[in-house]
C-alpha cells in the first residue's frame, strides 16, 4: 500500500506489559486518550479532545491476537486501518506501528485531519513509553483547541538543556533527525539540516533561557527555560498562526522530540526509542 506509515520503537518494558497498555480500557486512558472502550475480540474505541475528530469513537475492531492489534479508523470521512504489532526483545519489546491513508502534503498544509496522523501516533508513542517507564506524560495534544502550550521538566541543569536545544549536532541526536541551527537572532533553524535548502528563522533568543523561531504558515514556536529546584521546566508555545487551522501536525511531533530531550538528559546509557520511521512512497 503506497499510503502506509510504519513506525518502529523499542519500548523498555515486557511485551505482557505493552499488550495490556494498548488494550486496557484504563491504561490507554491513561496514555492515549480522554476516553476509552475495551470489549475483546468484539469492540476496541477510543476518543475525546486528545484524538482527532474525538467527538465520538470512531473505531472499528478487526482483529486481535497475542501479538497483533488491527482497527479500522474513520477520519475525515476516509476509513483508515491501524495496527500495532509487538514483538519481545529480551526484557524490552519492539513495537510496530502501521497506519494507512497518511499524504505527507496533507500534514504540510492541514488539508484533512488525517495529515495529523505521523506526529499523532509519534506523541502517543512517546507517550506510552513514558507511561511503561514510570515518567510523566508529555502535553497531549488536545484537538478541541488553538491554545498550543506545555511545559515538561527536565531532571538537568538549565545551562545543559539549553545547549542541547541549541547545539545542532545536540539536537539532531536527541530529536532523531538532522537540524542545523544558528543560535543568533536572524539566524537559520534548519530541519533536515542546512544542506536541505530550506531553513525557519530565529526571531528571538535571550541566551540560555528563551528561543523563538519562526516557521512562516505555521506560526512560530518558543522554547524558554527556568530553573526549578536543580531542574529545568521548560515551556513550550506555538502561536502567531491560523487559529481556524491550528498546526497540530507540527506542534505534536515538536511535542515527542521532547520525550528523546528529557531522556537525553536522564538516562546515563541513553538510546532512543525509536528504530525506524517508513514514510508512504506519496511523500
Amino acid at each position: 500500500m503506497s499510503d502506509l506509515l510504519t513506525l518502529r520503537v523499542r519500548l523498555a518494558a515486557p511485551a505482557e506489559a505493552v499488550r495490556r497498555a494498548l488494550t486496557d480500557p484504563a491504561e490507554l486512558r491513561a496514555w492515549l486518550a480522554e476516553h476509552a472502550e475495551v470489549e475483546l475480540p468484539h469492540r476496541y474505541a477510543f476518543w475525546g479532545r486528545f484524538t482527532p475528530e474525538g467527538d465520538a469513537p470512531h473505531q472499528r475492531l478487526l482483529h486481535v491476537d497475542e501479538h497483533i492489534l488491527r482497527f479500522a479508523w474513520l477520519l475525515g470521512g476516509v476509513e483508515t486501518t491501524t495496527e500495532f504489532e509487538w514483538t519481545p526483545e529480551g526484557e524490552s519489546t519492539i513495537l510496530a506501528l502501521r497506519q494507512s491513508h497518511f499524504v505527507f502534503a496533507e500534514a504540510l498544509d492541514g488539508s484533512t485531519v488525517r495529515g495529523v496522523l505521523h506526529t499523532f501516533w509519534s506523541l502517543a508513542l512517546a507517550n506510552l513509553n513514558a507511561y511503561l517507564e514510570g515518567r510523566p506524560l508529555l502535553p497531549r495534544t488536545d484537538f478541541t483547541s488553538a491554545d498550543l502550550r506545555g511545559e515538561v521538566l527536565i531532571d538537568a541543569p538549565t545551562e545543559r538543556v539549553w545547549q542541547s536545544l541549541t547545539d545542532s549536532e545536540q539536537a539532531s541526536a536527541w530529536f532523531g533527525y538532522p537540524i542545523g541551527i544558528e543560535p543568533w537572532v536572524g539566524g537559520r533553524y534548519a530541519m533536515g539540516g542546512f544542506e536541505s535548502g530550506e531553513a525557519a528563522k530565529v526571531i528571538d533568543l535571550e541566551p540560555g533561557r528563551k528561543m523563538s523561531v519562526d516557521w512562516g504558515p505555521v506560526g512560530v514556536s518558543t522554547w524558554e527555560l527556568a530553573e526549578s529546584e536543580g531542574k529545568t521546566r521548560l515551556t513550550f508555545v506555538q502561536s502567531g498562526f491560523d487559529e481556524g487551522n491550528p498546526p497540530y501536525a507540527a506542534w505534536s511531533g515538536s511535542v515527542a522530540g521532547l520525550s528523546e530531550l528529557r531522556r537525553y538528559h536522564e538516562m546515563a546509557d541513553w538510546q532512543p526509542i525509536w528504530l525506524s520511521v517508513e514514510m508512504p512512497a506519496n511523500a
